[in-house]
C-alpha cells in the first residue's frame, strides 16, 4: 500500500472536456448503479452547479467527488458522489479524495460546514475525517445511509 502519485483536478462541469465528463459519469455509473446494483437517477441535474474534484494518474481518472456549494449563510456545502475506480482500489485513494475534497470545500466555501450522506458501512471512515452523524440510519435507493456533518475549522484571529 505505497503512496500512489496523483494529480488533483478541480473544475466546473463546463470546464471538463466531453471525454473527461464521459469518463467521470461512466465511473460513477459503473460503481453506483452497476456494481452496487442500485438503479437510481445518477444524472440528477446537480452536476452543472458543482465543482468536480478528480484524482488523475496521468490521463487516467482514479477517483472523484462532487462538491456542491452552500445554499446560503450557515448552510453546509456538500460532498457527494465520492468514488474510486475499481481498478485502483487498495491504494488509499478514498482517503486521498476525501482529504482533497475537504480542503477544496474549505477553500471554495470558507466558513461553511460540510455535509454528506454516507453509506452506513462507511460511517467510521468519515468519522476519522471529522464528520459526525446528524441523523438516524435511513434507506436511500435501497442502501442504508446516515447524514454526517463536519464543522468548519475555527477562524484564526491573528493580530498583526
Amino acid at each position: 500500500m505505497g503512496h500512489t502519485p496523483y494529480e488533483v483536478d478541480l473544475r466546473a462541469m463546463d470546464a471538463l472536456s466531453a471525454a473527461d465528463l464521459y469518463a467521470l459519469l461512466k465511473m460513477r455509473v459503473d460503481v453506483f448503479v452497476v456494481e452496487q446494483t442500485c438503479p437510481y437517477p445518477e444524472l440528477d441535474g446537480k452536476d452543472a452547479t458543482a465543482l468536480h474534484l478528480r484524482l488523475m494518474e496521468g490521463e487516467t481518472l482514479v477517483a472523484s467527488a462532487r462538491l456542491l456549494p452552500s445554499k446560503g449563510s450557515g448552510e453546509p456545502a456538500r460532498i457527494g458522489r465520492v468514488v474510486v475506480s475499481p481498478d485502483h482500489r487498495g491504494k488509499q485513494l478514498g482517503n486521498a479524495v476525501m482529504r482533497e475534497a475537504i480542503s477544496a470545500c474549505e477553500t471554495a466555501f470558507p466558513g461553511a460546514p460540510i455535509a454528506l450522506s454516507a453509506q452506513s458501512h462507511l460511517r467510521a471512515f468519515y468519522a476519522r475525517l471529522g464528520f459526525e452523524a446528524t441523523s438516524d440510519e435511513y434507506v436511500e435507493d435501497g442502501i442504508p445511509h446516515v447524514d454526517m456533518l463536519r464543522q468548519p475549522p475555527p477562524v484564526s484571529l491573528e493580530v498583526a
